[in-house]
């Protein structure tokens, strides 16, 4: 039997040289062309450097009482409360100002090209205030070592995931290198988990901050629902100042619940112990009465502002991008006390909505997966325990977030409730699904996915506002595609009036300029409304506002009127109530005067 020797095959080692020293032959070949190709067209080559996350320099427990914790991108109400609720945690804080252009700037100065307007306000803003800290006397170094920024972020698709980085990026840049930045995460908590944070994220530390945000939105809320109506021009703001100072002081006075007394000495003995003060703080929560006493307070000092709501404003429903629609600046071209002055009543959008999201999002995610963990691990159809362990380990996942939904709509209506009753209450999320996925796939996460086309939807077609305007900063990705199925929609509900604006840090005349275009439709339908209850009443507006003056009630910012079907406006509800009150109260009168002349 003849044989080759090894060596001369091809798959033998002696062929497996021969191919290396070819593709070796290859590749050197194809690096010298490279270099001679460089050094034509006069091209250097530097070594490639993989990017690394930077290590933030950590805010430990040992540097809370000489450090400031900054803050802000909310309204003025909100942020007030939440510097109420951190400082009765123990911490020094302060809200940064509202964002001006002169901080827009700062933030194009100093960031990267391309960002979204929330960036470049936020980070100017930040930068401007540092700056004047410069300018106070204080050096880089204290600055950089007294003060720390706590501000939201996220993994989503848009630019939003990398505003931490670009916080740092034009920090360094303005010459305030290694400037603390605190992120919290809107899935994954805050990066200060370990046991000496700076900030502690705890059952405490939540329940503060959700009552604050949660009071902001219902006193913001019922201040906008007040202004437009006010007979004394600037009172509403007059005493929704009293009653901030109030509302900071009764969160800041306020101390977490602990176990105390014999209660406490018996269990700490006991591995019940911490069960026991977990139970305590979350009842204290639900039926303590703190903060609807003080609500109450607030509640009667709105009654004392005088209002007339005969007056016919047409109601404007803001939605958009979460930052655009929230802030009160030049961030979305000042656009309340813009629409406010030229007539309109502004409905604004509470932050609970964007929490009953989240939970909403999370519970549709579960349901999604369910049953994927089983694919994953190959299990059988037959195993039986491993299918029915999954399929009760996410049952008792939703159940969890269900009980979190109800309880945070609870608390939510029980402060609206203490209030007099008049807030929104929260829009029901799977209401909203079920408007918006035929037109934006609600799975699609980023931005406010298919809440700007329910909204628009849901506030138009329930006869809640006589127009929608949407904000968001310029080039907004996820607000751009939802512009994009606006269009389906606006085509599908032919009467709806929707307007989406895109916000920089230039461009307020022509912003407003097409809302007025828009809002001069909106006041036209506001006083055919009004005009067709009159008719339909067979009464005037005089004779409405003279029944008014004798029923001073009436006048109250709590007293409930109604919303009657096919009715948006204020003024076009209230008056149909009034006639109606004057109709029945006419016809007891000549029933009096029947049985006193018999």
């Amino acid at each position: 039997m003849s044989t080759v020797p090894f060596n001369e095959t091809p798959h033998g080692i002696g062929g497996l040289v021969q191919i290396s020293s070819k593709e070796e032959l290859i590749r050197q070949k194809l690096e010298d062309e490279r270099r001679r190709l460089e050094k034509e067209a006069g091209l250097e080559r530097r070594a490639v450097q993989q990017f690394h996350k930077p290590v933030e320099r950590a805010f430990t427990k040992s540097q809370r009482d000489h450090t400031t914790i900054l803050f802000g991108g909310l309204t003025w109400k909100h942020e007030k409360l939440i510097h109420g609720a951190l400082e009765g945690l123990g911490y020094k804080c302060e809200a940064l100002p509202v964002p001006n252009k002169k901080a827009f700037q700062l933030g194009k100065e100093y960031g990267n090209n391309g960002q979204c307007n929330p960036t470049y306000f936020t980070v100017g803003n930040l930068v401007q205030f540092a700056q004047t800290l410069e300018e106070k006397g204080l050096s880089k170094q204290e600055i950089i070592d007294r003060y720390v920024f706590f501000t939201a972020g996220a993994c989503g698709p848009c630019r939003f995931g990398m505003y931490e980085a670009e916080y740092r990026l034009a920090l360094r840049n303005a010459g305030f290198d290694g400037f603390r930045v605190l992120l919290f995460q809107q899935s994954g908590g805050l990066n200060q988990a370990e046991a000496e944070a700076g900030l502690e994220m705890n059952l405490d530390f939540f329940l503060n901050i959700l009552n604050a945000l949660n009071i902001g939105d219902i006193i913001n809320d019922v201040a906008y629902q007040i202004r437009p109506f006010e007979v004394n021009a600037g009172e509403t703001d007059r005493v929704l100042d009293e009653c901030l100072d109030m509302l900071q002081e009764v969160i800041r006075r306020k101390r977490p619940y602990t176990l105390e007394g014999k209660l406490a000495s018996m269990l700490s003995k006991t591995n019940f112990s911490g069960t026991a003060e977990y139970l305590g703080k979350f009842l204290n929560q639900l039926y303590g009465d703190d903060y609807t006493a003080a609500l109450n307070d607030v509640r009667d000092r709105f009654n004392s502002i005088p209002l007339d709501r005969t007056r016919v404003k047409p109601i404007v429903k803001v939605t958009g991008e979460f930052w655009a629609q929230t802030t009160e600046g030049d961030g979305n071209f000042n656009m309340f006390k813009f629409l406010e002055k030229e007539g309109a009543q502004v409905m604004v959008e509470p932050i609970g909505t964007w929490i009953m999201y989240m939970i909403h999002q999370a519970k549709q995610q579960i349901r999604d997966q369910r049953g994927l963990d089983l694919v994953q691990r190959n299990v059988p159809k037959w195993n039986l325990k491993e299918i029915f362990g999954s399929h009760l380990n996410t049952q008792q996942r939703l159940a969890k977030l269900t009980v979190a939904e109800n309880i945070f709509k609870r608390e939510y209506h029980r402060l609206i409730d203490a209030l007099g009753g008049i807030a929104h209450h929260l829009t029901d999320q799977y209401e909203l699904q079920r408007l918006g996925h035929p037109f934006y796939n609600s799975r699609a996460g980023g931005g406010e996915g298919h809440l700007e086309v329910a909204k628009n939807i849901y506030y138009s077609n329930k006869d809640l506002a006589h127009m929608v305007l949407s904000l968001k900063p310029f080039g907004c990705m996820p607000s751009t595609q939802s512009d994009g199925a606006q269009s389906a929609v606006v085509s599908t509900y032919k009467d709806m009036i929707f307007i989406p604006v895109e916000t920089s840090g230039e461009g307020d005349v022509n912003a407003h300029s097409r809302v007025q275009m828009a809002l001069g439709e909106a006041k036209v339908r506001a006083k055919n409304e009004i005009k067709r209850v009159l008719d339909e009443a067979g009464t005037t507006l005089e004779e409405v506002r003279a029944f008014v003056q004798e029923h001073p009630e009436m006048q109250q910012a709590t007293y409930k009127y109604g919303h009657k079907k096919g009715l948006v406006g204020v003024a076009a509800n209230f008056v149909a109530h009034a006639a109606e009150r004057m109709k029945a109260e006419g016809a007891k009168a000549e029933s009096r005067e029947m049985v006193a002349v018999n």
